[in-house]
């Protein structure tokens, strides 16, 4: 069995990559035609309003977290490779998840996930809103990500939380009596990032809202329905056959994601 990746972390220094590629070069996403996100999502927040306030009093209430249980599973989320996501959402859907045994659903996700992540982007250069450690200027040692990893990008939309919870709602409909779990393993992919510090909580929300409605487009499109009764097979089969995960690291994880992280310490 793959070693967990979350119990390394809380045993060590997880070490930090980029973020992967969804696709391959040059394949395009199911979308053939404009979708208009600018006028799904609200407008970033700018210095006066109520949301302002609050991305700053989140912020500033997360960096109580640095270095706990919670901080840790943060960084393991920032990295974004198939083989990353499908070990996250390998104890929400019950089995051991990989590129090798889930090559079908990869390429569902990954070409969805251009289109999800093609919208956000819209938004993130149409803002250009910075980062919170930027706004508030606390030291980089209250991030869970490189600062250098993050230079030259925006805020809002969040585009990790844009493609976790892309992963999140087709693996959801892919695996529905595990919908809640894997759902609520979405929403903590997205929370991670305010825990990381490296986005406010309105990218976390609008990262979501840009993934939610992009795929209401993506589902009507013939060749997604195709490549998801593909996956569905696939996933049928691997829940026949495929190894599970250790449970006392399942529960772990569990802990984790239904940790609330504006609770007091």
């Amino acid at each position: 069995m793959r070693p967990s990746r979350l119990l390394l972390a809380l045993g060590a220094v997880v070490a930090l990559a980029l973020p992967s590629a969804v696709l391959s070069q040059g394949e395009d996403g199911y979308l053939t035609t404009p979708f208009g996100i600018i006028s799904v999502l609200p407008p970033a927040p700018v210095k006066g309003d109520a949301r302002y306030a609050a991305d700053r009093a989140i912020f500033r209430k997360t960096r109580a977290l640095v270095g706990s249980p919670r901080w840790i599973l943060a960084t393991a989320d920032v990295k974004t490779a198939p083989a990353d996501m499908l070990h996250d959402f390998s104890c929400a859907v019950g089995i051991e998840l990989t590129p090798d045994n889930a090559p079908r659903l990869v390429a569902l996700v990954g070409r969805a996930g251009r289109d999800t992540s093609g919208q956000t982007n819209i938004a993130k250069n149409l803002y250009k809103r910075a980062r919170p450690f930027r706004i508030d200027k606390v030291p980089a040692a209250k991030i869970c990500q490189p600062v250098k990893e993050l230079a030259g990008s925006y805020d809002y939309p969040s585009g990790h939380t844009t493609l976790g919870w892309t992963w999140a709602t087709i693996l959801a409909e892919l695996a529905p009596d595990h919908a809640g779990a894997i759902l609520a393993r979405g929403r903590a992919y997205g929370e991670s990032r305010i825990v990381c510090g490296a986005h406010n909580a309105s990218a976390v929300e609008a990262g979501r809202l840009s993934a939610s409605a992009t795929l209401t487009a993506v589902r009507a499109t013939r060749a997604y329905q195709d490549d998801f009764a593909a996956a569905r097979a696939e996933l049928d089969a691997l829940r026949r056959t495929a190894a599970v995960p250790d449970p006392k690291l399942c529960r772990a994880e569990t802990e984790l994601v239904g940790k609330n992280i504006l609770a007091a310490p």
